[in-house]
């Protein structure tokens, strides 16, 4: 099903390179900072233990006192984001003030975590991600848990959301600008503005390097950090540092088009942008049709944007409070029906 809601960002704002980076930008990352700081202040690191498949670190900010609670919100990055990440913090601030406990999870190798575990991040490694949402909700059971991911981390929530057995109180998943094909986001950075190439090629290098320096005696990365190419980079740790016979059958296996969704077992809810200079749009139609899947399609927004007003919380921040809401009222009318 794909929808649309009215979006209209001032003109000086419709551009969707300006949207995609406004994030960064001040005083859109100040105002950020300022309006999350409660959020902040309440955190708590929170080590996942993961048995073989490693460990994860999240940031849990407890939910405010006399305020009545939500349930929880586990939030996620996209790649090369983190837990602080601008809109991750602006999403963060909105349900915290609004009664959630809201627990930001970092992946593999993200968020300065290098040293946790020996073993390289890369896109396929959903088990962690779904024994980590699996423990939160253990953990918090029987009390509603929602998650919200962006990007990258939109991708993995929504494959999490069609694993099988999943935990009773996991409740609802939003996802915003998700890659929906990994081979048609690496082919639009490819031909498109280079700079978001360029940028990626610099965040993962930085990235792995300090991998090589948490585990100097396991990684040697000078010869592919002269590559300077996110394609061949990415084949060249695709053959070095996983078990998938070439790139291609790495890059399909996150994917989410096809049938990869049409084993949803709650409801998801992708928002995504025509205007997205990194996940094209066109990669809509190719999803598994599914009654508990809902598209909503703007016209404007770039990749993880969907600003309207520079000191105001964004346009993906309120759709995703207003579908996890969908949740609490459901849950509050299944209670006055017992009662």
């Amino acid at each position: 099903m794909i929808t649309a809601e009215p979006f209209q960002p001032p003109r000086l704002l419709r551009s969707a390179h300006l949207q995609t980076s406004l994030s960064n930008l001040p005083p859109r990352y100040w105002y950020t900072r300022r309006r999350a700081a409660p959020l902040r202040r309440a955190a708590r690191p929170w080590l996942l233990e993961l048995g073989t498949l490693g460990r994860l670190q999240a940031m849990v900010s407890p939910a405010r006192e006399g305020i009545a609670p939500c349930g929880v919100a586990v939030l996620l990055h996209g790649w090369e984001g983190h837990a602080d990440s601008t809109y991750v913090l602006s999403l963060g601030a909105e349900l915290y003030a609004a009664g959630y406990e809201v627990v930001r999870l970092n992946l593999r190798d993200h968020g300065g975590t290098f040293g946790l575990t020996r073993e390289l991040f890369h896109s396929c490694r959903l088990p962690e991600v779904a024994e980590a949402v699996r423990q939160i909700a253990a953990h918090y059971a029987p009390a509603p848990v929602q998650l919200a991911g962006f990007s990258l981390g939109g991708n993995f929530f929504l494959r999490v959301a069609a694993e099988p057995q999943l935990p009773a109180n996991l409740q609802r998943v939003v996802a915003i600008s998700p890659v929906l094909h990994p081979d048609s986001a690496m082919a639009a950075m490819e031909q498109g503005l280079r700079v978001y190439h360029d940028y990626f090629v610099r965040r993962w290098s930085r990235s792995l390097r300090a991998k090589q320096h948490s585990w100097p005696d396991d990684y040697d990365f000078r010869e592919l950090l002269r590559l300077r190419d996110l394609r061949a980079m990415t084949a060249a740790l695709v053959a070095a540092h996983t078990d998938f016979a070439s790139m291609q059958d790495y890059l399909n296996g996150y994917a989410i088009t096809g049938e990869r969704l049409r084993s949803l077992a709650v409801p998801a809810h992708l928002l995504a942008s025509a205007d997205d200079p990194i996940i094209p749009i066109a990669d809509l139609q190719r999803l598994a049709q599914h009654p508990q899947l809902e598209v909503t399609r703007l016209p404007y927004g770039g990749h993880c944007g969907f600003v309207e007003r520079l000191s105001a919380p964004s346009f993906a921040d309120r759709y995703v409070m207003r579908r996890f809401a969908l949740s609490a009222a459901v849950l509050s009318s299944s209670a006055s029906s017992v009662d």
